[in-house]
């Protein structure tokens, strides 16, 4: 059993006062700026670029590898990107698809298009066939933004798109202000097309306000396919304002971001704290632990953004006498583990978790701006914990249809209390959105959306994460959705049925894929094809650990899978009735059958998962 936070006294709430104190004039004029409700003031993405522009124009904005952009450097490049697109037509409100993993040309891309209004549609770049098509028709954009290391993934689906050959515009997997290379067959190349456009700001950026769209962020909800949430301004000038200013940045220190930009915790909360401090923020196409803390001293980072399984890889690697031998002492993210959280801070010198909960789509964020240990801090937003029933997966009500709130030191379903200062913005799809609303919670009337998240209360506004409620799952820093999986493993031609849930595997953060699998009367499966089917369908993190082959499955009265019993028994071989378990080890591609010895190697760590 993880360790957690006990409940929060009194005195150690008094004595991180002092500390706060010292930062506490920038906190309270982030928390104006997030919490302020006026939809006629100028604010948003572009309006901070152009604001860190202002303030310190030769500071470096960016790093990425050898390149060193300047906050001068990336508005003008912004700017042009901006002024093409405004002469392409595109209006306030439009949707542009954006496909380019972590590099300059991303937060370029954004930055332009955030000064005209349109909405960047953040697709995750591990997407491919029918995941990927149906995120891009899903909010009809009308243009693509792809770099050549995306594009292919995009080519082999264009049959599918709704949007024309002549409206995809690629950009070269280099520095594409000097190396603009050649662009696929019919598809732009942006960089050519930038050549000779205005540089200034565009007086579009004026007319942004807080109710303005911004990003599409993809999230799994709680069912099916992707859903673009829907993610404006407004909500922006909340994160840049209350983690931004909190987390206290200044023009001389540097962030390293590792994290995918097509999730809110690096598009939102990291470069939003960069720009809430005109500071740096330096980029890596993706993790590496052999080499995290080298890229810390090579950029001379201050601070590094973070998810949970990211720092276990780290905690993971040989001690070295260099663990220290950097300049990092603050971090921001989610998803830190009370077992490593301790033994994080001790070995790599961080003074400073800035440990939060938020989601795309949720109307309510913690942040942990006292710095306690085993929190996601503290929420100055209306919500409750209120006891839940995980067999009816539903929370529980009283005698007059209330819910019941917890007590201190208790676990409940975390909601988020709807008001004019913490709208619920939803989903694109307009039909999704009830489902997450509960109404008449604790008055006639009142609304409160559902984040589908257990959280324990520890007092003091402060709660700890616990885990996730509904039809998805946490693996490898990713959200997974069962029923997106169930239907691409369905679609196999030896499965009839197959039920998808998260299993924990020991000294792992989240939990990995499970499938109970029943293959068609009469015919045995091919594993060796199944996977290559789910390799091709699915992102690598959403692809089953494990497999369990069973006759029938049970379902309810009202033919619901029951996935209580399937979770308790997991992928321990004894617990299965008979039934045959296999595995996807580490680095292999083929699913081997899963005996007693390999399960106790599984919990001795003999495996990196």
């Amino acid at each position: 059993m993880a360790q957690h936070q006990d409940v929060i006294s009194p005195f150690d709430f008094l004595r991180k006062i002092p500390a706060l104190a010292l930062k506490a004039p920038r906190m309270v004029r982030g928390l104006m700026m997030a919490n302020s409700t006026d939809n006629t003031e100028t604010v948003g993405l572009a309006w901070a670029i152009e604001k860190a522009t202002m303030e310190n124009p030769h500071g470096v904005a960016i790093y990425y590898r050898d390149c060193k952009v300047t906050y001068a450097e990336l508005n003008q490049w912004s700017n042009r990107i901006a002024h093409y697109f405004l002469a392409q037509g595109l209006q306030k409100g439009d949707v542009v698809i954006v496909l380019i993993e972590n590099r300059p040309e991303l937060l370029a891309t954004v930055a332009g298009l955030a000064k005209i209004g349109v909405v960047c549609a953040m697709v995750n770049t591990a997407q491919t066939g029918k995941v990927l098509t149906h995120s891009v028709n899903l909010v009809k954009p009308k243009r693509i933004i792809a770099g050549a290391e995306c594009v292919q993934n995009l080519i082999d689906v264009q049959g599918s798109l709704d949007v024309d050959t002549k409206d995809c515009f690629w950009l070269a997997d280099a520095d594409t202000r000097t190396e603009v290379g050649t662009a696929p067959n019919e598809w732009h190349n942006l960089a050519i097309e930038l050549q000779g456009c205005p540089s200034y700001n565009p007086p579009t950026t004026k007319n942004t306000f807080r109710k303005d769209g911004l990003f599409y962020i993809y999230t799994s909800g709680t069912t099916g396919l992707p859903k673009a949430a829907v993610f404006n301004h407004g909500r922006w000038m909340k994160a840049y304002g209350g983690f931004g200013f909190t987390f206290n940045l200044g023009k001389d220190d540097v962030l390293y971001a590792t994290l995918p930009f097509y999730h809110a915790t690096a598009m939102v909360v990291c470069w939003g704290s960069v720009l809430a401090g005109n500071a740096g923020i330096a980029l890596r196409r993706k993790f590496s632990a052999s080499e995290f803390w080298d890229d810390c001293r090579k950029f001379n980072a201050t601070a590094i953004g973070y998810v949970g399984e990211l720092c276990r890889y780290l905690l993971e690697r040989p001690a070295s006498a260099a663990d220290r031998q950097h300049q990092v002492r603050k971090m921001v993210g989610n998803g830190l583990r009370p077992n490593i959280w301790g033994g994080f801070k001790d070995r790599f010198g961080i003074e400073e978790v800035a440990e939060l909960y938020a989601s795309s789509e949720g109307n309510v964020g913690f942040t942990n701006i006292f710095n306690f240990d085993n929190t996601v801090g503290f929420s100055p937003m209306p919500y409750a914990l209120v006891k839940y029933d995980k067999d009816a997966e539903a929370p529980v009500r009283d005698k007059k249809g209330r819910m019941i709130k917890v007590k201190r030191g208790e676990i409940g379903l975390l909601i988020g209390e709807i008001t004019d200062k913490t709208p619920f913005d939803g989903y694109t799809d307009q039909g999704k959105n009830s489902s997450c609303i509960f109404t008449d919670v604790f008055t006639a009337g009142d609304k409160y959306f559902n984040t589908g998240d257990l959280m324990r209360e520890i007092g003091f506004r402060h709660a700890q994460f616990v885990d996730r409620t509904g039809d998805t799952f946490r693996w490898k820093g990713e959200n997974v959705s069962t029923t997106e999986v169930e239907n691409i493993m369905t679609a196999h031609p030896d499965l009839a049925e197959a039920v998808v849930y998260g299993v924990e595997i020991p000294n792992t953060n989240g939990r990995a894929g499970m499938a109970a699998i029943t293959p068609h009367a009469g015919m045995t499966t091919d594993f060796a094809g199944l996977y290559q089917h789910l390799k091709r369908e699915l992102p690598g993190y959403a692809v089953p650990v494990f497999l369990r082959v069973k006759a029938a499955m049970e379902t309810t009265g009202t033919f619901k899978y029951q996935k209580a019993g399937l979770k308790k028994e997991g992928f321990d071989p004894s617990q299965c009735s008979g039934e045959a378990v296999y595995v996807l080890l580490p680095g292999t591609t083929a699913y081997a059958p899963l005996d007693d010895a390999m399960f106790a190697d599984i919990l001795a760590g003999k495996f990196r998962f």
